[in-house]
């Protein structure tokens, strides 16, 4: 799997009310987002991210040109969403998100897609939470937000 992860702004949210931004910029992983997305909805509240780590990439012209054609097929993803799915595409990664609508548009254009869940497994898997930890992070993004459909968390995890 590539180094590289662009994520959408729904999976800092995740973290931040999990208590995992930190953990989640110590995985083995440069983590981007789009700069236009970074602009418009990171900058002012969550500027801090720059420093944890996140790497703010540009869309290539040709990528931008893109866009408008995507947002035409995919209207339920918001107009960032879209651009953090050409941002992945555009540079050969998997993208980050929480949102249904955009995971959809993802697998319809065949860019690999992982979301929170995903995220709290590499983090056990590297040893940066305790399962105790990743519980409860879990219970309080996924549970509150998403329970329709997700499982229960694990009763255990064992990574050999």
């Amino acid at each position: 799997m590539s180094r590289l992860l662009v994520s959408d702004t729904n999976i800092f949210i995740d973290l931040e009310e999990g208590n995992l931004l930190n953990e989640f910029f110590a995985l083995p992983y440069e983590i981007a987002v789009p700069d236009i997305l970074y602009y418009e909805e990171l900058a002012t509240s969550h500027s801090h991210l720059l420093h944890c780590g996140l790497q703010v990439l540009s869309l290539t012209s040709s990528t931008m040109l893109q866009a408008e054609k995507l947002m035409l097929i995919y209207p339920k993803p918001g107009r960032n969403d879209c651009f953090a799915l050409l941002l992945a595409k555009q540079e050969a990664c998997p993208l980050l998100s929480g949102d249904a609508a955009l995971r959809r548009a993802a697998e319809s254009e065949k860019i690999h897609c992982m979301g929170t869940i995903w995220i709290i497994e590499e983090m056990l898997k590297h040893d940066l939470v305790s399962y105790e930890r990743a519980k409860r992070a879990y219970q309080l993004t996924v549970i509150p937000t998403k329970i329709s459909h997700h499982k229960d968390f694990p009763d255990s995890y064992s990574y050999t």
